[in-house]
């Protein structure tokens, strides 16, 4: 099972290095000191841990499992559709919605917006070493 550093765990849950170190010291995580005397966590502990995070953070009433709040940062408009873009923590999502829910959500560059998707296509890729 891989060990993940603790900069690389806090990277993966969107929260800076001493957010995660708090949590290591208030028992939430747990870490050990690889070979080189550095604090790692259990992959499999961080997956569970992400999870249940996630299911605090989820709204009721939705089926949407996938949500990404960020910041507008492009909006173009015709008559009908819309595209948006959001700078989601290092991820740029974009998406074509119509431009009646622009207006009705204010959405401009500046405004904090939350996408959440549900996708039928998802294509993975693991990381290289």
């Amino acid at each position: 099972m891989p060990h993940l550093r603790i900069s690389h765990a806090a990277e993966l849950l969107g929260v800076s290095d001493d957010t995660v170190r708090r949590w290591i010291d208030q028992g939430q995580l747990s870490a050990e000191n690889d070979e080189s005397g550095r604090q790692v966590i259990e992959g499999r502990q961080l997956a569970a841990f992400a999870q249940e995070r996630a299911q605090s953070d989820r709204p009721q009433g939705t089926s949407a499992r996938n949500a990404f709040t960020g910041l507008v940062t492009h909006v173009v408009s015709d008559t009908v559709m819309s595209s948006v873009e959001l700078q989601c923590g290092p991820y740029r999502v974009m998406a074509l919605v119509s431009t009646e829910a622009v207006k009705d959500l204010g959405l401009e560059p500046g405004v904090v917006a939350t996408a959440r998707i549900k996708a039928t296509n998802v294509i993975i890729e693991g990381e290289h070493e």
